[in-house]
């Protein structure tokens, strides 16, 4: 099937479009987004390729939902619109970038700036209905963003994964090690992060140095 998304992305993931599997969850999206309020909008679903060409995956942020409140998503994980008031995971990310790159506390939470540097910020399910977290999962998204890590890991190399939390951390198994870098830590939420499991992990400047080993492109966080 015809799927509207970055046309570097598509050339690798037209196979996934054209399985069983896809069209089934394109249906149920499509009515789903008819019946209800649902978020992103269309046309920021695919947002994360879209801002982050394939060839230019730089580093991978994985995310499990999109936030599910009046325009907040955007179709980048742990990203907002301009103008909309920080979520907590996203201040405590902000709060350690602070820290670890010195750098001024972001006005907006809007992490268009990142994608389009080589940050693929995907979320594991893509759509969500308002109001209701995980309404749209075990529908086919996982079994889609698996499909994108995968490709990634087989086809680009030297990737930085930045897997944040149980859930993220389980997605370890796609990737080939050999050839890509992982850093692992606690979810950012306050839950984890009060408890002293996000704060500290310097993944920014961390992530900066593996570049620089490799001789790519820093990311201007």
């Amino acid at each position: 099937m015809n799927v509207n998304i970055d046309p570097s992305w598509k050339t690798h993931l037209q196979q996934e479009f054209d399985k069983p599997y896809f069209e089934k969850l394109t249906q149920f999206v499509k009515q789903e987004y008819r019946q209800h309020t649902c978020y992103p909008k269309g046309k920021h679903i695919f947002a994360a390729f879209d801002h982050c060409p394939f060839q230019e995956t730089k580093v991978v942020i994985i995310g499990q939902d999109p936030y599910h409140g009046p325009n907040q998503a955007n179709g980048l994980c742990f990203s907002v619109q301009d103008g909309i008031p920080h979520p907590p995971s996203l201040v405590n990310i902000f709060k350690e970038l602070k820290v670890d790159e010195e750098k001024p506390y972001p006005a907006s939470g809007n992490l268009e700036r990142w994608a389009d540097q080589g940050v693929l910020l995907l979320n594991a399910t893509l759509t969500v209905r308002a109001h209701q977290a995980g309404s749209h999962q075990n529908k086919g998204w996982e079994q889609f963003t698996d499909a994108v890590i995968k490709m990634v890991s087989s086809k680009l190399d030297g990737v930085v994964f930045l897997l944040w939390g149980g859930f993220a951390k389980k997605k370890s198994t796609l990737i080939d090690t050999s050839k890509h870098h992982i850093l692992t830590s606690g979810h950012p939420s306050p839950l984890s992060a009060n408890r002293g499991l996000w704060f500290g992990n310097q993944h920014f400047s961390k992530t900066n140095s593996l570049l620089a080993r490799m001789g790519k492109p820093l990311i201007s966080w």
